[in-house]
Order: C-alpha cells, then sequence, then structure tokens
C-alpha cells in the first residue's frame, strides 16, 4: 500500500499538468495540504480516512492536493443544514487523537497519525471576480468622427491615434517606446500573462503572438481562455496594448513581437485555490503577470488575498522564472471620486507588485486615479480627451474607449516585456528598482511631490515618476543586479495591554483621544546587522485598530529622518465599524533611506461624539537586500499572521478553516463614464486632510520601544520627585476623606426624611431636596451634584443659571443608570419670576456605542466583495 501510495505522489504531478475539469455541481471540492515526515501517513491514507478521492495538484503548491467527495442526497435537494461529512471527519479524528480518556489503540494511534499528517484543509466554495471594465458608451452622435466611420463602414490604422505611443500634441507626454524599437528590441521571447476576463485568440491582432500552451480558463476549466460573456473584452483589449501584432488591423502593441497567455478567471466566482493556480500558471515560462482587479473601487472596501493566495504569491516570487522570480503588476483601482486609496487594497499595497496608477495625454492626474504610498509609477491612460486605441474582441475588432488605471497596468507590461528581452536575468526586484530609478518626473509644480531621506522626489499620485521605456530599457542594460532580499520583523507593540484574538474581538487598547496618538518603534544598527539588513526597500505597517467608523481613521508613520508616510487618509464612505483587525499598510516612500532610529506612528480621527476608537496595537516589516548573499533565506507565509499579540509559531488549526468564492470587480467597473474626457489637476495634494507634521526625534536609540501611555494625569510621575509633593499629596487625600465622610452623613440624615411627601406645589422648598426625594422614593437612587458640592461647603456652578431649561419629572431615564444617575443631574435652579422648576437628565444618546468591540466579519474586512454560491 505504501509502495502504491508513493507511486501516486510521483506520477499525479506528471499525469495531471492540466488541471482537471471541475463538477461543483455533483462533488464537494477540498484542498489539503499534506505533510510529508517519518511521522505521517501516505496521501492515499490520508484521503482514505477522510472518505475522499484525490484529483490532482493544487496548482503550483507542492504537497497542496485537491480532493473530492460526491455530494449525498440531501445536498441535492437542499434540505436545511447539512453538515459537511469531510470535515465532520477530520473533526472527529482530531478528536480521537487528542481525548485524554482515549486509550493508546491502534484507533487511537491511527488518528494521531492522521491529524499529524494534515497541515490545512478547507472546502472550496465559488465566488466570483469582478472585472473594472469601462462602463457602456452612450451612442456616438451621427455628427462625430467616431459616429461618421461607423456609418460609412470606414476601417483605417489606428496607430496614429494612439497617442501613448507617439503624442503628436504634447510629445513630452507618451511611453516613449519608438526609441526602444530603433535599439531592435521589440519583446520577442518574451510571454507576458493576462490575469483578466479571456482573450480572443482568433483576432487577427493577437493570433500571432497567442501562448496556448499557457493560458487557461479558471472559470469553466477549459484549455483556452476564450471570452464568452458579453463584456468579456477587458483581456483582450489589454492584450493588444502589450503585444497587438504589427500588422495592418488597428494599432500596435507596445512590445509587438512579445507573446501574450491569458487566464481566464474574472467571468464567475472563483475559489481561492483557483485563484493562486492562476497567478502561478506557467510559471517557468511566464515572465509577466498583468492583472488589472481586485476589491470593489467604492471607497468603504478593505480587502486582500487570503492564505493560499499570498503562498501562490510567494511560489511565484521564489521560484518562478527558474528563480527569477514572476513579475506581478497591478492596476492601483480607479475610485478616487469616490475617496478610495490604493492601501485598502491587499494586492496593490503588497510588496510583491508593481503598482501603476495613471497620467493622461497632457501628464495631468485623473481625478479617477487612487493615490496612496504604495504607488510605485504612473503609466499613460484615459483622460484629458483621450482614450487608449487598442485592440478589442472580435476578429479584427478595435476599441477606441479603453482606459483607467486597469489600462495604464499593461503599458507597464508591455515596457517590462521589451526590458525583459534587453536583459533577461533581470530578478523581480531589479525590476522594482529600475522602477524607482529611472521613472520621469512631471508636473514639477504639483504640490504633492516630496523629497525623500534618499534625495528622491514622491508622490502619491505619480509614485516616483512615469515610467518612460527608452529610460527604462536602457538603464537595464548595464544594471547592476540586486544582493537576494533579506527583511525583518520588529518588535510588535501593544498599546495598554491591547489584544485582538482570532475572531477579531479587541480588548485592552488606548482611546483615541484629541489630537491623536503616537507611539515609537527604535531600530537600532545592531538589529540590522543580526539581520543581514543592508539597505531598505519596502515597509509594511501592521496595525490593530477598533473604531465605529472605520473612515474617520487617518495614520501616518514618519521614519527616523523626518519622512512621513499617510498611510489612510479619511475616506467618508467608509462606514464599516469593524476597524482594523491586523490589516497591513506599505510604502514605498522610504526606498533607500537609512532605518537606524525612531519610527513614529500616528493615529487619529475626526474627533466627533458620535465616533470613537481604540488604539491596540502595530509592528513593522522592514524588507530590503542582504549584507551577505551567501545566508539570505527566502520568506515564507505563515498561516496565521492578525492576531494580537502574533503567536512565534503557528500551530496547525484545530478546526478546518473554510474559504468562501469571490467575485473581483471588474477592472474599471466604478471608472467614471467621463474617464476619457474630464480633466485632469496637477495642483492639489493627494491627501490634504492630514496637515500636521510628526516632529522626528533627535536621539539615537538602539532598541524596539513604545511610547509611554499618556493618560489624564500624565505628569503625574513629577509628584514625587521632591518631599513637599509628598506632603501636599497627602494633605489632599486626607481632605478628601473629611469631605467624603461628611457627603455619606448629610446623606443619611437625608435618607431619614425619605418616607415623607412631596410638598404642594404653592410650598417653597430648594429643587435639590426635591429631586433627593423623587430619586430616593422613587428608586433608591442617591443623592445629586448639588449635595455632594455642600457636602465640601462649596456652592453648585447651576446656583447661578436661574434660567436653565429642566426636563419635567415624568422624562426621567434612571432605571440601569445606578450612582451615576443621580450624579450628574442638575440640581437647585431658581423657582423666581414664577419659573416652574423641571428636571434634566443627560442622557447616552441614541447610537452611542458602549463598547469598543465590533462584531468581525467573516473575513475580517468588512465583508465588501461579492459574494456567489
Amino acid at each position: 500500500m505504501r509502495l502504491l501510495s508513493a507511486i501516486l505522489s510521483v506520477l499525479l504531478p506528471i499525469c495531471l499538468a492540466t488541471p482537471e475539469k471541475r463538477t461543483y455541481g455533483t462533488h464537494n471540492y477540498y484542498v489539503l495540504e499534506h505533510i510529508s515526515s517519518s511521522a505521517s501517513v501516505s496521501l492515499f491514507d490520508v484521503a482514505q480516512a477522510l472518505g475522499v478521492e484525490v484529483v490532482e495538484q493544487a496548482g503550483e503548491l507542492q504537497h497542496h492536493w485537491i480532493v473530492r467527495k460526491e455530494k449525498s442526497q440531501a445536498e441535492f435537494v437542499g434540505r436545511g443544514e447539512i453538515s459537511d461529512p469531510v470535515i465532520q471527519a477530520y473533526q472527529d479524528l482530531h478528536a480521537r487523537a487528542n481525548s485524554p480518556l482515549s486509550l493508546r489503540s491502534e484507533e487511537f494511534n491511527h488518528a494521531r497519525r492522521i491529524i499529524s499528517s494534515v497541515n490545512y484543509l478547507s472546502r472550496q466554495t465559488l465566488r466570483r471576480r469582478v472585472k473594472r471594465a469601462p462602463p457602456p458608451l452612450s451612442p456616438p452622435s451621427p455628427s462625430s468622427s467616431r459616429g461618421i466611420a461607423e456609418r460609412l463602414g470606414i476601417q483605417d490604422p489606428m496607430f496614429s491615434r494612439q497617442w501613448h505611443l507617439v503624442n503628436d500634441d504634447f510629445p513630452e507626454h507618451m511611453m516613449n517606446v519608438t526609441p526602444v524599437w530603433d535599439m531592435g528590441f521589440t519583446g520577442k521571447g518574451v510571454i507576458a500573462s493576462l490575469v483578466d476576463d479571456g482573450l480572443d485568440y482568433e483576432s487577427e491582432d493577437l493570433a500571432a503572438n497567442f501562448d496556448a500552451d499557457d493560458s487557461y480558463d479558471f472559470n469553466d476549466h477549459e484549455a483556452l481562455p476564450t471570452p464568452k460573456n458579453f463584456d468579456d473584452h477587458h483581456g483582450t483589449r489589454c492584450a493588444g496594448q502589450v503585444a497587438a501584432g504589427k500588422n495592418n488591423v488597428c494599432g500596435i502593441g507596445i512590445a509587438y513581437e512579445s507573446k501574450v497567455a491569458g487566464v481566464r478567471i474574472l467571468s464567475g466566482p472563483i475559489t481561492d485555490i483557483d485563484e493562486a493556480a492562476a497567478l502561478n500558471y506557467g510559471f517557468q515560462n511566464v515572465s509577466i503577470y498583468s492583472c488589472s482587479w481586485g476589491p470593489p473601487d467604492n471607497g468603504r472596501s478593505m480587502e486582500g488575498p487570503g492564505y493560499l493566495i499570498n503562498k501562490a504569491v510567494v511560489n511565484g516570487i521564489n521560484n518562478g522564472r527558474g528563480g527569477k522570480g514572476s513579475i506581478f503588476v497591478f492596476a492601483s483601482g480607479n475610485g478616487a471620486a469616490h475617496g478610495d486609496q490604493c492601501n485598502f487594497d491587499g494586492y496593490t499595497n503588497s510588496i510583491y507588485s508593481v503598482t501603476v496608477s495613471a497620467v493622461d495625454y497632457k501628464g495631468l492626474h485623473p481625478y479617477y486615479s487612487e493615490p496612496c504610498a504604495a504607488n510605485m509609477i504612473v503609466a499613460y491612460s484615459s483622460g484629458g480627451g483621450k482614450h487608449i486605441v487598442t485592440t478589442d474582441k472580435g476578429k479584427n475588432s478595435c476599441a477606441t474607449t479603453h482606459g483607467g488605471t486597469s489600462a495604464a497596468a499593461p503599458n507597464a507590461v508591455g515596457v517590462f516585456a521589451l526590458a525583459l528581452q534587453a536583459r533577461p536575468d533581470l530578478t523581480w526586484r531589479d525590476v522594482q528598482h529600475l522602477c524607482v530609478e529611472t521613472a520621469r518626473m512631471i508636473n514639477d509644480d504639483d504640490p504633492d511631490w516630496e523629497r525623500t531621506a534618499a534625495g528622491r522626489l514622491y508622490s502619491y499620485k505619480y509614485g516616483f515618476g512615469v515610467l518612460d521605456a527608452s529610460r527604462y530599457v536602457r538603464a537595464a542594460q548595464s544594471w547592476k543586479l540586486v544582493k537576494p532580499q533579506s527583511w525583518f520583523l520588529s518588535k510588535t507593540i501593544q498599546l495598554a495591554e491591547g489584544t485582538m484574538d482570532a475572531s477579531n474581538t479587541f480588548t485592552g487598547g488606548q482611546v483615541i483621544g484629541k489630537g491623536g496618538i503616537k507611539s515609537t518603534l527604535t531600530v537600532s544598527t545592531q538589529m540590522l546587522i543580526d539581520n543581514n539588513f543592508e539597505s531598505l526597500e519596502h515597509i509594511n505597517i501592521r496595525v490593530w485598530i477598533s473604531h465605529s467608523k472605520r473612515g474617520d481613521v487617518e495614520v501616518e508613520v514618519v521614519s527616523p529622518h523626518g519622512v512621513k508616510s499617510v498611510l489612510a487618509s479619511t475616506r467618508q464612505g467608509d462606514q464599516a465599524d469593524t476597524g482594523y483587525p491586523g490589516w497591513t499598510f506599505m510604502s514605498v516612500k522610504h526606498w533607500g533611506e537609512d532605518s537606524v532610529g525612531d519610527w513614529i506612528i500616528k493615529v487619529s480621527d475626526q474627533e466627533t461624539e458620535e465616533h470613537n476608537g481604540t488604539f491596540h496595537g502595530w509592528n513593522m516589516i522592514f524588507w530590503g537586500s542582504t549584507i551577505d548573499p551567501s545566508k539570505a533565506q527566502k520568506f515564507e507565509v505563515p498561516l496565521v499572521d492578525n492576531i494580537l499579540p502574533p503567536i512565534e509559531s503557528t500551530p496547525r488549526p484545530t478546526i478546518p478553516s473554510a474559504t468562501t468564492s469571490i467575485q473581483h470587480t471588474k477592472p474599471t467597473s466604478l471608472l467614471p463614464g467621463d474617464h476619457g474626457t474630464a480633466e485632469g489637476e496637477n495642483t492639489k495634494p493627494a491627501f490634504s486632510s492630514i496637515k500636521e507634521d510628526v516632529a522626528a526625534p533627535t536621539s539615537s536609540p538602539t532598541s524596539i520601544s513604545s511610547t509611554p501611555d499618556e493618560g489624564w494625569f500624565s505628569d503625574m510621575s513629577s509628584l514625587v520627585t521632591g518631599q513637599k509633593w509628598v506632603f501636599a499629596a497627602l494633605g489632599a487625600v486626607a481632605l478628601f476623606g473629611v469631605g467624603a465622610g461628611a457627603f455619606f452623613w448629610r446623606r443619611r440624615m437625608v435618607k431619614s426624611r425619605s418616607q415623607y411627601s412631596a410638598l404642594a406645589g404653592g410650598d417653597d422648598m430648594s429643587m435639590s431636596a426635591v429631586g433627593g426625594h423623587q430619586m430616593t422614593a422613587a428608586t433608591g437612587g442617591p443623592r445629586t451634584t448639588r449635595e455632594l458640592y455642600d457636602a465640601f461647603g462649596e456652592v453648585s456652578d447651576d446656583d447661578d443659571d436661574e434660567l436653565t431649561t429642566l426636563r419635567p419629572p415624568h422624562a426621567r431615564t434612571t432605571a440601569g443608570l445606578g450612582f451615576h444617575s443621580g450624579f450628574l443631574d442638575d440640581d437647585d435652579p431658581s423657582t423666581a419670576a414664577g419659573l416652574t422648576p423641571k428636571y434634566r437628565d443627560q442622557q447616552e444618546q441614541p447610537g452611542e456605542p458602549s463598547s469598543t468591540n465590533r462584531a468581525p466579519s467573516p473575513n475580517g474586512s468588512g465583508g465588501s466583495w461579492e459574494h456567489a454560491s
């Protein structure tokens, strides 16, 4: 049996190199991570114990297997809640293996060996990815050039309209590719994969450059990525930007002799493991993955990839292209008009992504293009009266209304393809370094530009500048390859013992008060040496913040050299009360900076009475190059990384976690209809709401530490610095004790008279006595503010306010308020001038939160993606 299992483990990956067609209608599918060790059992034995059938290896993830089980009759007829037999079998085995009552029997040993052989098990359910496709245009005017061309059937080559290649009106604003073509580089030998809604491989513009071997349809599980839905045209248009052939059909691609593969994921719901496989599909042949999709660009969502998808991305980085690493290019998003920012998208703020925003043909910032500290570069796209002209779905169809950041990204992909032909040994990090080094500054008067500690200019709108093909490829030819990657994770700082468990329940933490909260993390030179860390590239900042309105929160971090990265600005549409449950921000603004010294984070909100929050903790990851390349280590994705405080080593889950199907937003689903005609700008800073600068520290600390929490009495510690303060404190305590004793004596005397009824309305009596009588007789509650003042021989300020209008007795609400309901009452208003005395009660406003704990969403981020069953 063991021999058979060993043979299967070798033959399965070979025999099943092409993914098997899924039959979700008749079977349930699962992903199982099998641990192969001397103490474990074979995959065959695990499958037999769980009652499943092994289908194939899960994409390119080693030791991960797709298994399935036929659905029961109850599942077919939809009878109520049906327990999952595979998950139940795993849980039964786990309970049997860990039961203290179990005997050391063969059954017990078998269960222990099965459990120790499974690291991960989850049922796969379908979910839909949504494209960010441009909205349909209204019918053209009969008198417009487009209308006349359609009416008369005019078909001309469109190269003259491809202004992003040659801009006759503004020649300084184009991708500047013709000098690279003159050098003889056309992308030959390089493959780019369009992870999108399909690719029309029968188009005359793309047929000669289509790579069928590295194409696949993960929506319908078929070999070819045929665009089937009416709106499945975005992938074809993006492919035309990269590799449309040099012919007489439409226009021409930037790398017109490169190859393009199509991987279809955006035309229906898709599981995590299929998305993971898509991002690794053909990863030894494919150099670049073009991705223009993600969470909705609506200014409300905060979503990122899950465990399996993160593993696939890191797998591509570590092992793709023979170890040089897959290059992932993501569009930054089109939600700026909704207040969205690309640091709320876990794909675009990944250190593994080249995140690309857009500028229009005049070089201006189009109002749809999202800003954030994760933006690396910009490329040209729609706006200011122009669109991107490219190939469209159909045998010889052309698109004239393409645009958005999802069109900027493929323009960058085309430039990278040219560079890889010129320099095939570039690693994924070399590609990013070249972006930083060669990006061209535009709109030098734009106030969004800031100088970094390394001397570069950076903008949240433009990144390090616009991508220039000629500058990029020329630099690549003589580029010295960077050393392998190094990183280190800082100590996690918990403010006021802040925590968050696996269910996203917060405890402790420091309330975000007026002026916000600052905390300091210190990096020493020894830390860099200990972690083989030489130079800084990206930084990650993970935060744990609970808040009743996430869109009110602002987060920024300031480096030891005083360079500030705005990580989150206000988002008016984000009403989520789930806060930041271990959300990770990213910034490239500190690229090349010396990381030694104090890093200061500031968390603030809008200081409204309706919404409040608490800062619980934070940490940082520093990414860069190694000192000694021989000691470089590859990063591995942790199974659990968002709880506070983090766990040192991730234990195996006792209960398998389930994944859900997601439909990504279409590449430009929220792109405004006027994305090609609206004028851009170069006069506005990206984040104008954050004005206060955090002062950089002047000291050179040598260890990680947090800023001491500042409570109401932040200066109380100074009281013990001199003996006079000690005596003063003792005297104050003694005085308080005397006053408290007098107060409770007066209270006891009042209670002794509580049996008397209220005086008639015409009798002359102070309101403090009336209030005290009603409270004591009706509710047994305490006396009021006036009595506390009287106990200390003081006069209440309320005595001077004779015209205060108070609530009548019937409006009082005292149940459940206890001591404080009476303590906060205003007493003894004047009855002069014929005023009728009334009561006032300060009650909690309706809807006011009473706790910082929030109910977690299933994915810990608000659940804003569209799910499909």
